[in-house]
């Protein structure tokens, strides 16, 4: 279990990171969006032993991660800007790693080659942006850490790049409980993949949920009436937003299926749907009900 203990980080006088409390299972896929500047590559970084907080605690198993050589021997990080070391192959870094990771399998590092296809004999920074970050995939992986931090991870991948590294992470994490964290802005990606989720912003979490439950909080309906939309609505459930197309209304409101649908049927209308609702309108509307500034973006 992962865990960060009222954290906080400041840089020169600026607060980063505001009493933060988060919690991460063992075998879980934790995903942490946020809105810009929100704070997400300092915790990531907070977690991953690279910086140290001013106080609190950040913790793995009970234990403290920062200057931890045991702990982070456990733990995988990538960044959004995959790093080698200057004229190395594939190869190459995988010796290196091999020297620090305990680990390290290298049987699955010879078999991965057959999944990415590229050259382990060749320059990394000779690869396009794409490849390099399979090659930081196909090294994390063959390294077998318990703990894999991963910031903007699928930037630069192609669609069947992106499936097979889904693919491989999914297996780890089913096979021998690997937990992963994973911060992105690219919500359906995380939506694809992640079984909890933390919103982050101005460096306080607003929350922290199973996918499942989040997405069974907050729900969009479409509905219609023959006149005009009674005032029951507003003053029955909790909508987040509503706009009207022509005779539809479509709105996003707060509250479990069975409540809402029997509230609105009550009203009489004469169209009622519950619609799919993505990760990304509830990123959006969670955000909105804070205050933060969201434009028109039902779809």
């Amino acid at each position: 279990m992962i865990q960060m203990r009222e954290i906080n980080k400041t840089f020169e006088k600026h607060p980063a990171i505001n009493d933060v409390n988060l919690t991460i299972e063992k075998g879980s896929i934790y995903g942490l969006i946020g809105s810009n500047g929100a704070g997400k590559t300092t915790v990531i970084k907070l977690l991953a032993g690279i910086y140290k907080q001013d106080s609190g605690e950040v913790l793995l198993n009970g234990t403290s991660i920062y200057e931890n050589e045991q702990l982070k021997a456990k733990l995988f990080y990538i960044s959004d800007q995959p790093y080698f070391f200057p004229q190395y192959t594939v190869k190459q870094m995988a010796q290196f790693y091999k020297s620090i990771y305990p680990s390290w399998n290298e049987s699955r590092f010879i078999k991965l080659a057959e999944v990415f296809e590229f050259s382990m004999n060749k320059k990394i920074q000779t690869f396009s942006k794409g490849v390099q970050r399979q090659a930081a995939f196909w090294l994390a992986l063959s390294a077998m850490p318990e703990i894999l931090i991963l910031d903007e991870p699928m930037d630069g991948l192609d669609p069947v790049a992106r499936k097979k590294v889904k693919n491989l992470l999914i297996q780890d994490v089913a096979d021998r409980e690997m937990t992963i964290l994973i911060s992105s802005h690219n919500l359906r990606e995380i939506e694809d993949i992640c079984d909890h989720i933390g919103i982050l912003h101005n460096g306080a979490l607003l929350l922290e949920k199973d996918l499942d439950d989040l997405k069974s909080d907050i729900h969009k309906v479409q509905v219609a009436y023959k006149g005009d939309p009674p005032a029951y609505l507003e003053d029955n459930l909790k909508v987040l937003h509503c706009e009207k197309r022509g005779s539809v209304m479509l709105c996003i409101i707060r509250g479990k299926e069975e409540e809402i649908e029997e509230k609105i049927r009550k009203s009489q209308p004469v169209i009622f749907d519950l619609l799919p609702l993505t990760l990304e309108e509830i990123f959006i509307y969670e955000m909105g009900d804070i205050g933060y500034a969201i434009k028109n973006v039902i779809v």
